[in-house]
């Protein structure tokens, strides 16, 4: 029996669009996800969502609960996306969901994001905070982050343990609390110890494993119980190849899962706490990436069966009946990558993201009794697959012979022989990645008749050790000519035309995009900076206040003058080609400050530059009308420098 669940008023019903090349209207991308974070909670009987709000009078973001038998909905949480940005959801119990919020705020002067933890009860319709005021006052400051839970304590709905400073004798460092989700009150079940920032709990919930950091050292630590003796199972140095981390436990207390180096590439081993070698045993590895996600412990086997990882945290699995099943899933939805993304309890039913490079995402409800795969939502609904751009994984080599891989959208019904206006897209990070996957800013470009490529430049994650430290302390050096290079394959392959070529980008992709047109002459015609770096130096000071300062110098530089050098603001004046900027002034990653800079440097050689303000945008265009202006701007931007239907002459 084919149902279809209904989240609000937008899911599943197909829109009616003549399913051709034609340009789609600019809400279509420029929009957040119709449907996000969707999960189901422990018994599989309701489904919560995070669905975009869009009316005549208010837009912003609900939390939606809906009944999978009943189909009854009920509206939990709204923003404006401006107050706060829903960060995720996740279920305590059946009766109990938790709504992870992002707030801007300012501390002693400096911009920050606040983390709070909302519980919302189902069977009382209430909405209220985890944390009550009167844990607050056994805190020597209000903590920053107060929504880190480290253990569910899923055979406890009353209580969970969460990690805050602000605590005891060690107030800056991190402290393990008991916390009741009835009546709010608290207990300290781990101390705070020096330097150290995080903890992890076994499945038998005692507080086992300490990460510690002083500067850039870390070590891994454990202990039997609850404030014991500690004893250092690792250490190593940030960015080391003898770097071990901890992801968590297997049934058994002495038996810890890790994330390590395995012939250059990440994979996941086990661990024997009673073996004095400590004697790695490989679990999980691929050839030729490395394997990053946490571990998936199935309750109902009692053992660890896979980890999730990737940009929306699918499942994959080791465990055989697991495997079978997502083979199932393959031939069900074939020509699509599909991701289990949660289980129920019983592991009966579940959710399933399916997706590809021309699919933006379609959620399925699962059922292995019935043998049922329901559709839920469309992800964006008014992207179909028929009209989006195909995209294929292609490889060039770097000047120095280094082999970069890349992803090539090229417009619906291009001709093979044209040569296209293009655009150069680098991600952000840098310590990020690209893939053959959906990105909404390609599909637009793509639609309006550019072709897109982006590349995985060296000091891209994924692609092993030796590739990774390549990009260390290597700003505007090779990480930038990867970028360069791939711009001239482009041309070289006869797919763009060299007279009609953009780079753009946002975050470290802004600051590569800001460099290119600084350090190359007659590449590009123009360049999209949103949020993007334009002073490193500036941004290595304005981590002077944190904690992870010296993990900062280690990975960009400490050598002032060069990170001044290998500046976009240093090198205005060499700047001849049209500039937009795009900055968001609560971005609490990158200062607006460095736009702000940019755009006067630029101004004051005077050369052709936009600056658009996003008056209360983060860093991640949550806002729908923040990323609705950015698109407005871009899309004015390129009709004036880089207009698709007209030839170079």
């Amino acid at each position: 029996m084919k149902r279809i669940l209904t989240l609000c008023w937008l899911l599943l019903a197909l829109p009616i669009l003549h399913l051709n090349s034609q340009t789609l209207p600019i809400e279509a991308f420029a929009s957040i996800p119709d449907v996000s974070d969707i999960t189901l909670s422990p018994d599989g009987k309701n489904i919560a969502s995070v669905v975009k709000l869009t009316s005549t009078k208010e837009q912003g973001t609900l939390v939606t609960l809906t009944n999978v038998d009943t189909q009854k909905q009920t509206f939990v949480a709204k923003t404006d996306n401006q107050k706060y940005t829903v960060q995720g959801l996740s279920w305590a119990s059946n009766d109990m969901l938790f709504i992870y919020a992002k707030f801007p705020a300012t501390r002693n002067g400096t911009p920050v994001s606040e983390y709070r933890l909302f519980k919302y009860s189902v069977s009382e319709a209430n909405l209220s905070s985890v944390i009550k005021p009167m844990v607050l006052k056994r805190f020597k400051w209000a903590p920053q982050i107060q929504s880190d839970i480290i253990d569910m304590l899923r055979d406890d709905d009353d209580h969970l343990l969460m990690k805050f400073n602000g605590l005891g004798n060690d107030p800056q460092y991190e402290s393990v609390m008991r916390i009741n989700l009835t009546d709010g009150r608290s207990s300290v079940v781990q101390y705070a110890e020096k330097n150290v920032y995080d903890w992890m709990t076994d499945r038998q919930h005692k507080v086992r494993i300490g990460i510690q950091r002083d500067e850039t050292t870390y070590k891994i630590l454990e202990q039997a119980d609850n404030n014991e003796d500690l004893r250092t199972l690792w250490q190593f140095e940030a960015f080391a190849e003898d770097q071990v981390w901890p992801l968590g436990f297997g049934e058994d207390p002495n038996i810890l899962y890790v994330q390590a180096y395995h012939n250059d590439f990440k994979a996941i081993f086990k661990v024997n706490l009673t073996d004095p070698k400590l004697t790695k045993e490989l679990v999980f590895k691929r050839d030729d990436y490395d394997v990053n996600g946490g571990l998936i412990y199935s309750k109902v086997k009692q053992k660890v069966i896979g980890i999730n990882d990737g940009a929306d945290s699918e499942y994959t699995f080791w465990d055989p009946e697991y495997v079978g099943l997502v083979k199932g899933l393959d031939s069900v939805l074939p020509n699509n990558r599909n991701y289990i993304t949660q289980f129920s309890e019983d592991e009966r039913r579940y959710i399933v993201f399916s997706t590809s490079a021309v699919d933006s995402g379609t959620y399925y409800l699962g059922d292995r009794d019935q043998g049922t795969l329901l559709p839920i939502a469309y992800r964006y609904e008014k992207l179909l697959p028929e009209q989006m751009a195909k995209t294929k994984t292609i490889n060039y080599s770097a000047r120095d012979g280094l082999n970069i891989e890349g992803f090539l959208t090229t417009p619906l019904n291009a001709p093979n022989s044209a040569k296209l206006p293009a655009i150069i897209f680098p991600h952000g990070g840098p310590i990020d990645f690209d893939s053959n996957s959906f990105d909404y800013w390609t599909q637009y470009f793509a639609n309006r008749g550019y072709a897109v490529l982006r590349m995985n430049f060296r000091g891209s994650s994924g692609y092993g050790y030796r590739f990774m430290k390549a990009g260390l302390k290597n700003w505007g050096l090779e990480m930038q000519t990867d970028v360069e290079d791939g711009a001239r394959w482009l041309i070289s392959e006869g797919i763009a035309d060299p007279k009609r070529m953009c780079i753009a980008g946002a975050s470290y992709g802004g600051y590569a995009a800001l460099m290119a047109v600084a350090t190359t002459k007659d590449l590009f015609q123009c360049a999209i900076s949103f949020a993007g770096v334009a002073d490193v130096e500036d941004l290595v000071k304005s981590h002077r206040g944190y904690t992870n300062f010296d993990i900062v110098k280690k990975q960009i530089g400490d050598d002032y003058d060069a990170l001044y050098e290998r500046s976009p603001v240093s090198k205005a004046n060499n700047i001849n080609v049209p500039v937009l900027l795009i900055h968001g002034e609560k971005d609490r990653s990158v200062d607006f400050e460095q736009s702000e800079d940019m755009y006067d440097a630029l101004k004051k050689h005077k050369k052709p530059v936009e600056f658009v303000v996003l008056e209360n945008g983060d860093h991640y265009l949550s806002d729908n009308a923040d990323r609705l202006k950015a698109f407005r701007s871009i899309e004015a931007f390129l009709q004036q420098h880089l207009p698709v239907n007209k030839a170079a002459e």
